[in-house]
C-alpha cells in the first residue's frame, strides 16, 4: 500500500475537518461537565487533527493550485460567502489555537479561558464550514 493519491487529499481534509469538529463539540461538553482529562484529550486530538489537514491542504494546493467553482446562479454568491468567511477566519485559527493552548499548557487557566471563548466557536465555524466548501466544489458542483 502506497501513499494516497494526490485525488484523495480533498477528501481527506474534508475528514480530518470534520473530525475536528466533533472533537472540539466533545471537549467543549467535557469541561462543561468538569472532565478535565478528557477536555484535554479531545483539545490536544482537535490540535493534532488540524495540524495534519494543514499539511495535507497546503500539500495539495501546492501541487494542484486552486479549484474552480462550477456552480452557478444562486448558489454561486452562498459558495463564496461561506468561503471568504471560511478563509478569513482559518488564517485566525492558528494563532489563536497557539495562544490557546500554550496559555493553558503554562496552567493560565484565567487567560486561557478568556481567550478560549473566542478561540473554540472561530474554530469550530472554520472546521464545519471546510466540510462544506468541499462538498459545495467537490460533489454537488463537481469542476469541469
Amino acid at each position: 500500500m502506497g501513499p494516497l493519491p494526490l485525488s484523495a487529499l480533498p477528501a481527506l481534509n474534508a475528514t480530518l475537518n470534520a473530525t475536528c469538529a466533533l472533537l472540539l463539540g466533545a471537549g467543549f461538553l467535557f469541561i462543561r461537565r468538569r472532565k478535565v482529562l478528557a477536555h484535554k484529550i479531545c483539545m490536544g486530538s482537535a490540535f493534532t487533527v488540524s495540524i495534519l489537514f494543514l499539511i495535507s491542504y497546503l500539500t495539495y494546493h501546492y501541487q494542484v493550485g486552486s479549484v474552480r467553482f462550477a456552480g452557478q446562479g444562486w448558489i454561486r454568491p452562498v459558495y463564496f460567502t461561506i468561503l471568504t468567511s471560511h478563509t478569513i477566519l482559518a488564517a485566525m485559527v492558528l494563532p489563536l489555537a497557539l495562544v490557546t493552548v500554550s496559555r493553558a499548557l503554562r496552567v493560565r487557566f484565567d487567560r486561557h479561558v478568556r481567550i478560549a471563548r473566542w478561540t473554540l466557536p472561530i474554530w469550530l465555524y472554520v472546521s464545519v464550514t471546510g466540510v462544506v466548501v468541499y462538498w459545495l466544489l467537490y460533489h454537488l458542483y463537481r469542476p469541469a
